[in-house]
């Protein structure tokens, strides 16, 4: 069985869209644990194979705490609702009056979901490193690519960098007892980002970064603006136009299919220019086909509900709707499937695996 990081990083990718739509497109509670389920289960497995997983693992737990505000932020803010708690007096200001049983669940939900995507995006964060995800940046967007997976690994490099600085510092008898406590942590985890900084630069430098693009002539270089600027300004009139022209529906099809193929057509003609080198292949698995197809099980039907049926997926606590969620089943099975990564990635499957292997 290959390792977390071993999965194809395009598999990863597929995981994290199928996963990451519920998230975004519903706050039904029902649906969001189970994708925070699935999710919990493939963090679980990938926790002890990445030495990012302590980090990202933290900001699951800030999301968590984050989650713990939201629902009393909704009680006393959002008074609303048929199902009265209890009553606040009326004078006291943006608190006062009566607090709602709808207001628990809307924060509670909203919670729910911002923890949801955050592990979500944590188990991809781990599962695929940083060079692959650069790796993965189309070539038009290259140098974009570069400085977004710098800045995606920034944040869990300092945190990495601050649990060991404070480990070192208890060693020595540092104890956190106030602000003033801070100043031994916080000048040398600056210090740390400051050479982490620079020996980046440098090793971007002695890579050539910025070289890989073959040079043009202005006039060619403007061109290629101009047509993404028509591509984009065609696209944009086009959406705008079925949204607010339906009688014109025809046309402005035809125009946002028009600036869709301008727009895809610069961007090839952009990549065209970059020079790229690969030393490593990616090969595809039956690991990887597994979760591909767990995956697209998972992320059409989601889709398919929600531009064709949407009202399965929509969910408001508050009257004149239901304060109690819909649950369609055939759904919620295929949510079941996104811990696909997480049950190939468990220890018994890898003891199986392993006995199955043996001569």
């Amino acid at each position: 069985m290959d390792s977390g990081e071993g999965f194809h990083p395009f598999a990863w990718l597929a995981w994290l869209v199928a996963a990451g739509l519920p998230a975004l497109s519903t706050r039904n509670p029902l649906y969001l644990c189970l994708v925070l389920l699935a999710a919990a289960v493939t963090f679980t497995a990938l926790r002890h194979r990445s030495p990012t997983a302590r980090s990202w693992g933290m900001f699951v737990r800030f999301g968590a705490t984050l989650w713990l505000f939201t629902i009393p932020f909704a009680l006393l803010t959002a008074h609303y609702g048929r199902i009265i708690l209890f009553r606040l007096p009326a004078s006291w200001p943006v608190v006062g009056g009566p607090i709602t049983g709808e207001a628990l669940i809307y924060g509670f939900c909203s919670g729910l979901a911002l923890v949801t995507l955050l592990m979500v995006f944590a188990v991809f964060n781990i599962a695929v490193d940083q060079a692959s995800l650069l790796r993965m940046t189309p070539a038009f967007i290259y140098q974009t690519g570069v400085v977004a997976a710098i800045a995606v690994a920034f944040v869990p490099q300092m945190v990495a960098a601050w649990q060991a600085i404070r480990e070192a510092q208890e060693v020595r008898g540092h104890r956190l007892r106030g602000a003033r406590d801070l100043l031994p942590l916080i000048l040398p985890l600056l210090v740390t980002a400051l050479e982490r900084a620079t020996q980046l630069a440098e090793s971007m430098e002695a890579r050539g970064f910025g070289h890989q693009i073959a040079e043009v002539s202005s006039r060619r270089r403007i061109a290629g603006q101009l047509a993404v600027l028509a591509g984009l300004g065609a696209l944009g009139i086009g959406l705008a136009g079925l949204w607010f022209w339906s009688e014109r529906r025809t046309l402005m099809s035809l125009l946002a299919a028009a600036g869709a193929v301008l727009l895809l057509l610069s961007f090839w003609e952009q990549g065209r220019r970059v020079r790229r080198t690969h030393f490593r292949r990616w090969f595809w698995g039956r690991a990887d086909r597994i979760i591909l197809i767990a995956s697209l099980a998972a992320g059409v039907p989601w889709l398919a509900v929600l531009l064709i049926r949407s009202e399965w997926l929509f969910y408001y606590p508050y009257p004149p709707y239901s304060p109690w969620p819909s649950f369609q089943p055939l759904l919620g099975l295929a949510i079941v499937l996104l811990a696909t990564p997480g049950i190939l990635l468990s220890p018994v499957m890898n003891r199986t695996d392993e006995r199955s292997a043996t001569p």
